[in-house]
């Protein structure tokens, strides 16, 4: 039975604070040849909700290099999921950016209308976020030392899962040993 939990936003914070400049051995390292932003933040997601949506239409999982989802490691892709999800995995909304929590995602856009990076919010620091990022390595690093044209901001409302032992997954997971619990 599908139902709704939280998103465990200290899990998603642990898990990027361990991961932000090291690589997790589950996955493939995508820096050089188009980014590893949006998997790490993808990573950093599951780690607060052990939960990913296999549909293979419009859902979010990584099982292997040759076996993920678009939106598991593409920008836009990530994007569309998250907004408009409607089955198993985690959903959310786009905000307005004084609404962000630890655990939230922020996409830069260049001044050619095109979003390219993913940040996970990991902080707060006199009027600006701390963020955490792969492809240029970063924890808590200050969004305003980002160069971008624009910004979108979105909120993690929450989870719908299957019931399972999220402790286990999250231990297993966090410690590179398996995706599964």
């Amino acid at each position: 039975m599908l139902v709704t939990t939280s998103y465990n936003r200290e899990r998603a914070y642990a898990y990027a604070k361990r991961w932000a400049f090291d690589r997790n051995p589950l996955f493939y390292n995508f820096t050089g040849i188009g980014g590893d932003c949006t998997s790490f933040v993808s990573q950093c997601i599951y780690a607060g909700c052990c939960e990913m949506n296999y549909n293979r239409e419009n859902g979010w999982y990584y099982r292997s290099l040759n076996d993920r989802s678009p939106s598991w490691s593409g920008v836009s892709f990530f994007y569309d999921f998250i907004v408009t999800n409607r089955g198993n995995g985690p959903f959310g909304e786009e905000v307005d950016e004084r609404e962000l929590e630890i655990g939230d995602v922020i996409q830069l856009r260049n001044d050619m209308d095109r979003y390219y990076h993913t940040l996970l919010v990991t902080g707060f620091e006199e009027e600006t976020y701390l963020v955490s990022a792969h492809s240029d390595d970063a924890f808590n690093r200050r969004l305003d030392s980002y160069t971008y044209a624009g910004a979108r901001f979105l909120h993690i409302i929450g989870v719908r899962e299957y019931y399972k032992d999220s402790e286990v997954c999250f231990e297993k997971f966090y410690d590179g040993i398996s995706l599964n619990g």
